[in-house]
């Protein structure tokens, strides 16, 4: 009896063991703040830089930046290069995405700045906004391709948007950080403004475009190596424990101490940033009376931004204040809701 040399190839173990956990990521990641408020001693333990012996000397490690370029070098290994022939032909959606993208943060971040000005807190609300500029700075995140897949939106303007502002960003953080650093009050001002000089590049060179680049060099030329079908799962496993580390810096000292008030103007302040970016989206696809599909990707590209890669700048640059990852966390399970409501409502059109 002869085969049909047709069938796909059934899927591996490590492919089964990925579908199997991306199924169930929601309750993974609840499970990863629950263990963060329980037992946040190792997440602790783990922000925290420490050295590597080697036999010529000492490396320095940071857990939350290797984790980081893990997650990246993963989403560079996914992405569909080949899509991307067509927006050559129409670079309009692409060009109008990235702009929006890098313009949003001068919008909306002024706007909630401006309500926060005459808060009860003490510094003006500028911890707060701080927090949110160092979000919106970063690039489109490159989960917005799974969320463009599962609403049947147009996956090459997204990847191609993904790309643009991953490689971009070298340039375009410290210019965002620069831009917003005079919204803010006390020493925040000044330390944004030295991390926009000191760490921006650097940072967004090594932790965000080197580690993507890297993932996307090896699709092309690594195409069928053993370790690069693993790679998906361990970013999986690696996104999940950088929540947890993430997260035990913030919820550890919030139920250490707690401050309700903190935690209230978190959840506003992020629902008011998010619901902003992606209403933005939307309202600009309209204008340019974009096809659906293509409106979806856009939306999604203005609200979607790179909220590890904010957690691992907010950890680098402000180490004494863990509970400025309060609206980062609050803003990467907010951004995940809206773009679900995006993909049902594509997926009703």
């Amino acid at each position: 009896m002869r085969h049909d040399s047709t069938q796909p190839p059934a899927p591996s173990s490590a492919a089964r063991l990925t579908a199997w956990l991306r199924r169930r990521l929601g309750w993974a990641v609840t499970a990863a703040y629950l263990a963060a408020v329980t037992q946040p001693g190792p997440g602790l333990w783990l922000r925290h830089t420490r050295t590597v012996p080697l036999p010529v000397g000492h490396l320095p490690l940071n857990v939350p930046s290797a984790l980081l370029s893990l997650v990246l070098f993963s989403a560079g290994l996914q992405v569909p290069l080949r899509d991307l022939g067509r927006l050559l032909r129409r670079p309009l959606a692409l060009l109008a995405g990235l702009a929006l993208h890098l313009i949003a943060p001068l919008l909306v971040v002024p706007a909630v700045a401006l309500a926060l000005h005459n808060s009860p807190d003490t510094d003006g609300g500028s911890g707060l906004i701080t927090a949110m500029i160092m979000i919106v700075a970063m690039p489109v995140a490159a989960g917005a391709t799974v969320w463009t897949g599962k609403g049947d939106a147009d996956q090459p303007v997204m990847v191609g948007l993904v790309l643009a502002s991953t490689l971009l960003s070298p340039f375009t953080i410290p210019l965002t950080m620069t831009a917003l650093s005079p919204l803010l009050g006390g020493d925040y001002a000044g330390t944004l403004h030295r991390a926009a000089h000191t760490f921006g590049p650097g940072f967004a060179l090594t932790s965000v475009l080197l580690p993507c680049g890297a993932g996307i060099l090896c699709r092309l030329f690594l195409p069928s190596h053993p370790l690069l079908h693993a790679t998906p799962l361990a970013a999986l496993w690696g996104s999940l424990l950088l929540t947890y580390v993430n997260a035990s810096g913030a919820l550890g000292s919030f139920f250490h101490q707690p401050r309700p008030l903190l935690l209230a103007a978190a959840l506003i302040v992020a629902t008011a940033v998010c619901a902003l970016s992606f209403t933005l989206g939307r309202v600009t696809a309209r204008l340019l009376r974009l096809e659906p599909a293509t409106g979806s990707s856009l939306t999604l590209a203005c609200g979607m931004n790179n909220s590890s890669a904010s957690a691992v700048l907010i950890t680098t640059t402000l180490p004494d204040k863990p509970h400025l990852l309060l609206p980062v966390l609050a803003y990467g399970l907010l951004q995940k809701l809206a773009a679900g409501r995006v993909v049902r409502e594509r997926a009703r059109a």
